[in-house]
Parts: C-alpha cells; structure tokens; sequence
C-alpha cells in the first residue's frame, strides 16, 4: 500500500481532482500554500495499491498544464510507503 501526496497549483487541482475520482481513486484535498511567492496550492493525499501509483501519475501527468514548456514542473508528488490503512 502506498500514500501518494500530490501538491499542485490551484489552476490544475480540479482537473486533476475529477480526473483520478474517474479513475476510481479516494482522494482528500486539503489546501496549501508554499512556494517562493506563496501562491495558492493544493494537496491531494490518495491511498492506493503499489500497482495503481504508475496509473495515478500518468492521470496526474495528463491533467496538469505545463507551465515554460514540456520540462516545466506541474506537481510534486512523494510516494510514500504505508504500514497500515483503515477507514473508520
């Protein structure tokens, strides 16, 4: 099991929210802020198995805009190894 934690721009996360809730994953936004001109963001926190995190970062990929061309950086995403996972 892993715990995916996605921050992105605000522009992007409502595309990106719809598009993995299509693709059947659980999602919890939370909003953020960070960055050098402390411009708005949002977290996205996404339990899934280890075989859906290449699936979650292609919708990821496919959903965010690209800002300064191809290599311009659209989201930070850490993927994080999980011990245990309930839902009470």
């Amino acid at each position: 099991m892993k715990m995916m934690i996605v921050v992105l721009a605000d522009d992007d996360a409502e595309a990106v929210l719809k598009a993995l809730l299509e693709a059947e994953f659980r999602v919890t936004r939370l909003a953020s802020t960070g960055g050098f001109f402390r411009k708005g963001n949002t977290t996205l926190m996404i339990g899934t198995d280890d075989e859906r995190v290449d699936r979650a970062l292609e919708v990821i990929r496919h959903t965010t805009q690209t800002p300064g061309g191809e290599e311009g950086r659209r989201a930070t995403v850490f993927v994080l190894n999980l011990a245990d996972f309930k839902q009470v």
